[in-house]
């Protein structure tokens, strides 16, 4: 079979390539023992851990290759584990105790969406029921559903992602067939994208019992989660209108009112110590008392694309996880090009066997419908749909397959590149 065409390469970020119809076996992962319910993280890392994507990353402390050129890492971190990734190729720059498995808090949303999000349109609408709150935990994040009211799917997930709604999240996982089997099809997904220190309890990430990821695992599913359209279009959105409940005006009449919700990740929409990240695109943030601060962003900058994930800074600074993120972005740009890798993000179980099927929607929009656009047509609207907005870069792209370069010639599991990412400015 001959080897998959070459794109030219695009002058901000790469393009769509096809998928290989060659059927290659995904290598052979190995990790530690699942963990039951019990365990509760340690002070330090073991000294076993997982050596999915690389003997290296198994092991504890810091990774890192220098050499004469590679700029020296940051001397301030304190993160209990961390990644730095290319988003495009999977290689890992440099990790710090990446396996270690440890509580993911709001973090773990990333893994919800990328297993429900396909499920409804965003059109689709619900009416909110009191058993659908009824187990939402105690001081839980919430962007202020109400019982009683109609929210569309697409309002759903702008309260998942911008204001990490608890709320929103339960809402979602009643429409799915119950927390128990949102759960199990978490866990489930998570097994095929070889996720294997995660464990999910929660489908929002609150504390509980045997709930953890790694910073390694999460960066997987970020990356996962970044080949669906709505997803990135949710996860780079600044502010939105939420709405709000129902009420009587003067003469009578039921209006609805509505608020304006803003992303809590700081390095998308900025705070008073901590300016918007140049190139800052999502994803995720978290922080539970179990768990501390959690982060995993991906950024662009010259035309390469980065993922970080920070576990718990020790340092009990204002917003250090997303500093400690931001100096770690920074680390990996400069680096970038230079510094051999320690290790690679391992593709999904079934991507050596998946294959290119004419008229295959691999676009990842919600409710499974294509956007109607080829390759040659980058989405460049920065805001998702429904009144919210984009401020600073984001990612946006095109319908089309994920890019695989799967050939007797390519290890898979060292190209699994986002499609068509194209930069994207947004301001309001």
């Amino acid at each position: 079979m001959p080897a998959p065409k070459k794109t030219a390469r695009r002058s901000l970020l790469v393009t769509s390539a096809v998928l290989s119809s060659l059927a290659l076996t995904a290598p052979v992962s190995h990790a530690a023992p699942k963990p039951s319910p019990s365990t509760s993280p340690s002070a330090t890392p073991p000294a076993g851990m997982s050596t999915v994507g690389g003997e290296r990353l198994g092991r504890p402390g810091t990774q890192v290759n220098l050499a004469s050129g590679v700029p020296v890492l940051p001397k301030d971190l304190t993160a209990r584990s961390w990644i730095i990734a290319d988003a495009e190729s999977g290689e890992v720059l440099a990790a710090h105790n990446s396996h270690w498995r440890l509580a993911p808090a709001s973090t773990m949303k990333m893994l919800f969406a990328d297993t429900v999000l396909p499920k409804f349109p965003k059109t689709m609408t619900h009416k909110v029921v009191p058993s659908d709150l009824a187990d939402v935990g105690s001081g839980s994040s919430m962007v202020g559903i109400k019982e009683g009211e109609t929210y569309s799917v697409h309002d759903l997930w702008l309260g998942v992602f911008l204001r990490s709604g608890n709320d929103a999240v339960h809402v979602l996982s009643k429409m799915n067939g119950g927390i128990k089997n949102t759960v199990e099809e978490m866990n489930e997904h998570a097994e095929e994208l070889q996720a294997l220190d995660t464990h999910a309890v929660s489908p929002d990430g609150y504390d509980a019992p045997g709930q953890v990821s790694s910073a390694y695992d999460l960066t997987l599913i970020a990356r996962s989660g970044l080949q669906k359209k709505d997803f990135r279009e949710y996860c780079s959105t600044v502010t939105a209108k939420f709405p709000g409940e129902t009420t009587k005006n003067k003469k009578g009449k039921s209006v609805r009112g509505s608020f304006e919700i803003q992303n809590t990740n700081r390095l998308l929409a900025g705070d008073s110590d901590l300016p918007v990240y140049q190139g800052i695109a999502g994803i995720k943030n978290g922080n539970t008392t179990n768990a501390g601060a959690t982060f995993t962003g991906v950024a662009e900058r010259d035309g390469k694309v980065l993922l970080v994930t920070v576990m718990n800074p020790e340092k009990s600074e204002h917003n250090e996880v997303y500093k400690e993120t931001a100096s770690l972005f920074d680390w990996g740009f400069k680096a970038a090009g230079k510094v051999q890798p320690v290790g690679e993000l391992v593709p999904p179980k079934s991507a050596a066997q998946a294959s290119a099927q004419p008229g295959a929607n691999d676009a990842g929009e919600a409710g499974g419908t294509g956007d109607g656009e080829g390759p040659s047509k980058p989405a460049v609207g920065a805001s998702a749909a429904g009144g919210s907005s984009g401020i600073g870069v984001a990612l946006g792209i095109t319908g089309g397959v994920v890019v695989l370069l799967a050939a007797g010639a390519f290890l898979i599991n060292r190209r699994w590149p986002l499609p068509d990412l194209v930069r994207r400015r947004g301001r309001s």
